[in-house]
């Protein structure tokens, strides 16, 4: 009979969930570098490069890989000899867990989570709850698996029931283009076939808790199916061209994970879930002798890279930027923003829409008129912070709002992480706007670049409220210029042509 504290259990949660918001898996450092080293899109390695340069960052200033810190689960083995010296339930140990990593003062992480949410999405300010799955197994131990999964990836899980006889390659050769570049590539898919639609997406996901392993497999051989679709849709996704950030090139997935369950005769269920380039996961087990607390890593493993502003730059000042200037820019230009932004994403966006058609308008600070709005919500600051890390979120949730805000306000640009849709793009092209990228997982890095920020309109949204940034240099690519023209549809095109034509080695 093991014994197993309350406290123990808390305490190894929370520290895990803090460590994995810092540190990478080296394995998935040691991947994204390799892939690097063998890129041949200019843009999509500048993309590798500061995602592994921020990633370093983090590591050495314990901070927030991503600002998005993620939905919480947790995976839970719990031996039949175990017995619990606890006031508490299982869950509502693990939420104590979240909401201490979450709430720590010297690395405070964004809370995302909303109560409701089909009804008033009220913040509960901690990040509880977290999604639990917790099964009784043989043994004296409690094996813990907590994954911290940003909301840009999740939002692209799929799930389908396909024919027994149906291609699981096809379906998601098919599928992911349908994704867009929303889930940060490079990264991971995590894929659960067979069971019940739901076990399906449970296998999927945590599938995606397993270290990156691919090129093992390669040299040694599948030893069964499952093993073979790895390879299968690793070599298949990674020749459409997709690239880093959908900018292009030869590496989207750092890997693929199946994990299986036997299934109905009539049935082929198949899940599919990424994970981004903030990959965080942590395991650990408690075996009764005390907390189980994660190992800082050798900041030695992380490469030495750096980001070399080139000739082709463009210097811009949002101050000064007119329209014509704007017009000029080309997809794919790399451009260095200095001056004034806001911000704005979902809640705000909805809020500005809501007055100006009631005839209210907006606030006097949030004149857009030739402005650039910056779609973040950044991570509190600690000590001597002007923000906490502050990396785009997902572009296409506010296409919807695109040709409003253009039309009402004057707005000349937007910045957001991957593409725009169709009406988001025809919202562009109409009012000769543009439409400028960041690289997400690389929100430390960005926030370096801001020099100053102050909420200017509706605190009461927490981490939606509208920001006034201050910039120095900060690094963003032109992802969709005044014509219409998207670089997340040429570039892809482009280096799929490549790859089939030049019959490019992706390993």
């Amino acid at each position: 009979m093991t014994l197993i504290r309350q406290d123990d259990f808390i305490d190894s949660v929370a520290d895990a969930l803090q460590f994995i918001s810092y540190y990478h898996p080296l394995d998935f450092v040691k991947a994204v570098h390799e892939a690097y080293e063998r890129e041949q899109n200019p843009a999509a390695k500048d993309a590798m490069a500061q995602i592994l340069i921020n990633s370093r960052m983090c590591a050495t200033g314990h901070r927030p890989i991503c600002q998005d810190t993620g939905i919480v689960t947790v995976f839970l083995k719990v031996g039949m000899n175990v017995q619990w010296d606890a006031t508490m339930s299982v869950a509502d140990m693990v939420n104590e867990g979240v909401r201490r990593a979450y709430t720590h003062p010297d690395n405070v992480l964004r809370a995302s989570i909303l109560a409701d949410p089909a009804g008033a999405r009220r913040n509960t300010k901690d990040n509880t709850p977290a999604v639990i799955h917790m099964e009784i197994v043989e043994g004296d131990t409690v094996d813990v698996q907590v994954a911290a999964k940003g909301g840009g990836s999740e939002n692209k899980s799929k799930m389908v029931m396909l024919n027994p006889s149906d291609s699981i390659v096809d379906w998601v050769v098919k599928t992911v283009p349908t994704m867009g570049a929303g889930w940060c590539p490079p990264g991971m898919l995590g894929i659960g076939i067979g069971g019940t639609a739901e076990k399906a997406a449970v296998m999927a996901k945590e599938s995606l808790m397993d270290p990156i392993d691919i090129h093992e497999l390669r040299e040694r051989g599948p030893v069964n199916r499952a093993e073979e679709l790895r390879l299968e849709i690793m070599d298949a996704v990674n020749k459409l061209g997709i690239g880093a950030q959908g900018l292009g090139g030869l590496t989207t997935v750092l890997d693929v994970k199946i994990k299986d369950y036997p299934t109905h005769a009539a049935s082929l269920p198949v899940a599919m879930i990424p994970n981004c380039a903030a990959t965080r996961h942590a395991h650990f087990v408690l075996d009764g002798s005390g907390p189980a607390l994660q190992t800082p890593p050798d900041l030695d493993q992380w490469p030495d890279i750096t980001w070399e502003v080139g000739d082709s730059v463009r210097r811009v000042n949002l101050d000064t930027v007119t329209p014509e200037e704007a017009a000029q820019w080309q997809p794919g230009d790399t451009l260095l923003l200095s001056g004034k932004m806001l911000t704005g994403r979902d809640a705000a966006h909805k809020k500005m829409k809501e007055l100006i058609e009631s005839g209210e308008g907006l606030p006097p600070e949030v004149d857009l008129k030739g402005r650039f709005i910056y779609y973040v919500g950044p991570v509190d600051p600690v000590r001597d912070e002007v923000v906490g890390p502050a990396g785009p979120t997902t572009s296409t949730r506010m296409d919807k709002f695109t040709d409003f805000v253009l039309e009402h306000t004057g707005l000349l640009g937007m910045i957001g992480k991957a593409e725009r849709g169709p009406t988001g793009i025809e919202a562009i092209k109409k009012h000769q706007a543009v439409y400028l990228m960041a690289v997400g997982g690389a929100a430390y890095l960005v926030s370096k670049a801001i020099t100053s920020a102050q909420v200017v309109a509706f605190p009461e949204l927490g981490m939606e409220a509208i920001y006034e940034f201050e910039v120095k240099d900060m690094p963003v690519s032109v992802a969709v210029d005044a014509k219409g023209t998207s670089v997340h549809e040429i570039g892809p095109k482009i280096w799929r042509q490549k790859i089939e034509e030049e019959a490019i080695e992706l390993i």
